[in-house]
């Protein structure tokens, strides 16, 4: 009796050896990994952060429609603009100014034409249009400084 009990007491004794292990050998992987910070180009202070970003998409804007680079410039100031976003959004004492709201609005706006249409270049009532506020935000920003 005792020997027709054995078999079936040891197989599940060993599926649960093996389970354990394997709970086990996942946990120590996953503390053992090592943790990668985001590069980011921000250096927290806003106001030099906000003119950065101007300047360089102001850059970006005025980047000819038959330059060999344009998709270099698109990929990099989504980059930019994806890096400045998640930096100062949920900041309370930054997104709440106006020079924060008129960067959102321009960065959104550029964002969702180089993500929907990545192989036109800006239209020129957008970069009419991006050029007003990004010079409108970087006063702004200089003034609340």
């Amino acid at each position: 009796m005792v020997s027709k009990e054995m078999p079936e007491l040891f197989s599940k004794f060993f599926a649960k050896a093996i389970s354990f292990i394997i709970c086990i050998s996942i946990f120590l992987g996953v503390l053992n990994s090592p943790s990668y910070a985001a590069k980011t180009s921000m250096t927290g202070d806003y106001a030099k952060d906000t003119i950065s970003v101007v300047k360089t998409l102001q850059t970006a804007v005025d980047t000819p429609k038959d330059s060999p680079d344009k998709e270099d410039v698109r990929i990099e100031s989504l980059a930019l603009i994806t890096d400045y976003i998640s930096r100062y959004r949920n900041r309370g004492m930054v997104n709440k100014t106006q020079s924060f709201t008129t960067m959102q609005t321009a960065l959104n706006a550029m964002a969702g034409h180089y993500k929907n249409f990545a192989s036109r270049p800006l239209p020129d009532k957008l970069k009419e249009r991006l050029t007003k506020e990004f010079s409108l935000a970087e006063k702004m920003v200089l003034r609340e400084s």
